[in-house]
């Protein structure tokens, strides 16, 4: 006869570790797509335009045209993408457009026209869109709810590191030469297609998992954020909103400021405050440290139900941080541009997404995504052109970038104008009766 052992006397069974969330893993990985794309892509394309603008002649206004066709190319695809999106996932969608990236700077290793010029920055901007904001925050969206706005926060803090690596990329241009630099960076993205996307799954269910994590607000060791719409609208009820339009105009405006200075910082600090490449672009990496640092306090601000007041906080901050680059007469003033400008761009961007899908919840994110894009698009097209014409024209970056200071406020006011929209017509008729 067996004697069952005592309760007090059995072998407690081991304790498993606590499993990390794959919802985190993601944002990692997003945020690794976002540190490639902007670091090799959007803001070294102002170390590229000084070395080709040496090379073949060309004015500023005609490589700032690159930029812009760059941007064009976003604002028609972007319906596109979020269709894409919506339809096969972000893996797919990321993991083609990284192939496309790496194979478009190929090409732009071997420019040696306008014509091979424009048509290497045209592959690069599709395959650019298909890994860029939309992507990214895509996947995030759909894995977080209540954590969303620090989640989507830590995903753009990619955009920091990505900045940093600028310095880098100016460092193989002075040293190998543009062409020898292009070659390495679409080697990087072709290697980095397969192991980046392993993870992006679309939904938490497809692999078992529950909106961030299924774990209630007390036991994530932080004060839970405001709860997001439970609301989803589709496309088209969104864009009845005026609130739809008053965020993308509002988005579009900070998107002049931003793409103005990813493309014309370095050459500014090189032209008209004689610094070297490579100490413009270090003013560049200080720039997307302070990024990063704004975008991880951002998301906190934020996720507090304060996304409203932050972004129209961000676009003074624009404002402000412009006005000094304009005017500096010394190194204290360009300091100063880069901490406003910084600490702005990274607490606005991710409130961008947060304030979208609060508003109008995911079903239809990658759509609502993607037509905002051909609006908010219009800022970053003509940004850099502003600028380069203004520099063309008069010899000086400073009306241009005052020109952008003034549209930096304008987009306060759309900010201010971003109230909640209503729910549809079919959710009122449902909790009426």
């Amino acid at each position: 006869m067996t004697v069952d052992a005592p309760p007090d006397t059995l072998v407690p069974s081991p304790k498993r570790a606590p499993r990390i969330f794959l919802g985190w893993w993601i944002v990692a990985a997003a945020s690794l797509v976002q540190a490639l794309q902007t670091g090799l892509i959007q803001q070294a394309y102002g170390n590229y335009i000084v070395e080709l603008g040496k090379e073949f002649g060309w004015s500023k206004a005609l490589l700032s045209w690159g930029a812009t066709e760059q941007q064009a190319v976003y604002g028609a695809t972007g319906p596109g993408v979020g269709w894409l999106l919506d339809r096969f996932g972000p893996r797919t969608v990321i993991r083609v457009g990284m192939v496309i990236t790496g194979t478009s700077f190929f090409l732009f290793a071997r420019v040696d026209s306008l014509t091979t010029f424009f048509l290497a920055l045209l592959l690069m901007s599709v395959g650019a869109n298909m890994i860029g904001y939309i992507a990214t925050t895509f996947v995030v969206i759909h894995w977080f709810e209540r954590s969303r706005s620090r989640a989507l926060s830590l995903a753009a803090s990619g955009t920091s590191f990505g900045g940093m690596a600028v310095y880098l990329v100016a460092l193989l241009i002075e040293r190998y030469g543009w062409r020898t630099t292009a070659d390495i960076t679409g080697v990087i993205f072709i290697l980095a297609a397969v192991p980046i996307t392993m993870l992006m799954h679309h939904h938490p269910q497809d692999v078992g998992e529950e909106m961030d994590g299924g774990v209630p607000p007390s036991r994530e060791g932080a004060p839970a954020e405001a709860p997001a719409a439970s609301v989803d609208f589709t496309l088209r009820e969104a864009m009845r909103h005026p609130v739809f339009w008053w965020i993308s105009f509002g988005h579009g405006s900070a998107l002049f400021v931003v793409s103005a200075i990813n493309v014309h910082l370095v050459s500014n600090l090189t032209k008209e405050h004689h610094y070297s490449l490579s100490q413009a672009s270090a003013v560049m990496v200080l720039v997307t440290a302070m990024y990063g640092i704004g975008t991880v306090t951002g998301g906190f601000i934020g996720g507090r139900g304060n996304r409203q007041s932050v972004t129209m906080l961000c676009m003074f901050m624009h404002m402000a941080g412009m006005l000094l680059l304009a005017h500096a007469v010394n190194d204290a003033m360009i300091m100063a541009f880069a901490l406003l400008h910084g600490y702005a761009w990274g607490w606005r961007g991710p409130q961008m997404a947060a304030l979208r899908a609060d508003y109008f919840g995911r079903a239809s994110f990658g759509k609502i995504m993607g037509v905002s894009n051909i609006i908010i698009i219009i800022g970053t097209m003509f940004g850099p052109l502003i600028a380069g014409y203004a520099f063309d024209i008069t010899g000086s970056y400073r009306l241009g970038f005052d020109i952008l200071a003034a549209l930096a406020g304008l987009g306060s006011i759309f900010f201010y104008l971003s109230k909640p929209p209503e729910p549809p017509a079919r959710y009122r008729m449902t909790s009426s009766g």
